[in-house]
């Protein structure tokens, strides 16, 4: 561990420069190898794959562990190590979700038995076209893994029967669990647990979900062009116009300039203001103005550390023995972090992107140097405090948080112009 007694805060009105990141950013690389696994077979609950995999996290001192790959914490972790030293990782990576997809016909929330009867947020296609633009791979290889996403979007996520009812209402599609249970279907979401949906994820549309599927049929649209099928990229450019104004009706209020999760059953907006409202500005499914009035929005949830994941403190947490909900106030994640800067940069709002981006590498950095390590969210409203806990215990490493801090490094730090 370094001693904090040696280390001074980065001041919260100054620059990070190259140097003050250095020790960090080894840290990370050297994290790498700690959280790489591999199991070609299975053994017990552990699924085997075919190719080496990444880990969330690995704490020798405790006796929580993981030797699953997750789906979306995969997408996250390689964004971090998309370059030549890791490519056959990361590829592999990739085609291991697209082997559990095959054998499965969803990809899991993770490579274990058990967590099988949901997925987790899609992000194939973004995972598919990030591998092929930075390792320039060839056409076939491109339209083979687009087809398996075409597949994944088709039966998973356009799924109106158990085990896979996702889509539910006007053609829209909520999280889901085989086994019709509210919690397990929130933890498809990835945010478990979390205020947004009042503890009955089964009732709502949410936002981000419905944006992500957006991004498939964009995205399919834009492989279609790159394949020269102009017929079918007008089919899912189609696709997603239709969806888009669904989004806009039933989730985008314009007195708040917010998107909410929509209640389907009782046919209203969930109340809770979360940083979902940002997954449609980082899809590219905003209008000028819908973009304007989220940025305003900011304010809400932006704080000294960085982004909120929600905007206050939910009731439950008030109330002695409620339901921890680590994915709301006053925690921050480094996901939502880097969908919410890469939204803002797409909409040409780079200062705040920049500013955004320097809060949340300030707060992880400040942390590292006094405790020598990375956590898997942060207080962002009292930084030197540690983060709300959730109903798992509180995670160190931390695979993405690692990797969106080097990303964000190469992005404003080694190029802050």
């Amino acid at each position: 561990m370094i001693n904090a007694k040696r280390i001074f805060s980065i001041r919260s009105n100054v620059d990070l420069e190259p140097k003050d990141v250095a020790a960090a950013r080894q840290y990370i690389r050297d994290y790498w190898p700690k959280v790489t696994r591999f199991h070609p077979k299975d053994d017990e609950s552990l699924l085997g794959l075919p190719h080496p995999y990444l880990v969330p996290a690995y704490n020798e001192k405790t006796e929580f562990d993981f030797n699953e790959m997750y789906y979306w914490d995969s997408y996250f972790m390689i964004q971090g190590i998309l370059d030549n030293e890791h490519r056959d990782l990361v590829i592999g990576i990739l085609d291991n979700l697209i082997y559990l997809f095959k054998r499965i016909r969803l990809i899991p929330n993770a490579s274990r038995t058990y967590l099988t009867g949901r997925s987790q947020p899609p992000f194939l296609t973004s995972f598919i076209f990030d591998v092929y633009e930075a390792y320039n791979l060839d056409n076939k290889w491109f339209a083979e893994h687009i087809e398996t996403a075409k597949d994944e979007y088709n039966e998973v996520w356009m799924g109106v029967n158990k085990p896979v009812a996702h889509q539910v209402y006007k053609g829209l599609s909520r999280y889901y669990d085989i086994n019709y249970l509210h919690d397990l279907a929130e933890a498809e979401s990835g945010w478990d647990l979390t205020p947004r949906f009042n503890r009955r994820a089964l009732n709502y549309l949410p936002v981000d979900l419905n944006a992500l599927l957006y991004k498939y049929e964009t995205d399919f649209a834009k492989a279609a062009n790159i394949l020269g099928d102009r017929e079918e990229e007008m089919m899912w450019l189609e696709k997603a116009n239709k969806r888009k104004d669904l989004i806009n009706e039933l989730m985008w209020d314009k007195i708040k300039g917010l998107y909410f999760d929509f209640n389907y059953v009782k046919q209203r907006h969930g109340s809770v203001v979360s940083l979902a409202t940002y997954y449609p500005l980082w899809v590219g499914m905003v209008n000028n103005t819908q973009a304007a009035a989220l940025v305003k929005d900011l304010k809400r949830f932006e704080h000294k550390g960085g982004l909120s994941t929600t905007d206050s403190l939910p009731v439950g947490q008030l109330v002695f023995g409620g339901t921890p909900t680590q994915w709301a106030f006053p925690n921050g994640w480094a996901p939502l972090h880097y969908l919410v800067i890469q939204g803002l940069e797409k909409y040409g709002y780079h200062k705040d992107a920049k500013r955004i981006a320097m809060k949340w590498l300030k707060t992880n950095l400040n942390w590292f140097n006094e405790h020598g390590i990375f956590l898997e969210k942060y207080n962002v409203v009292t930084p030197e405090k540690p983060p709300t806990k959730g109903v798992y215990p509180s995670q160190e490493g931390f695979g993405w948080t690692n990797a969106v801090f080097e990303k964000l490094c190469q992005e404003y730090v080694d190029q802050p112009t």
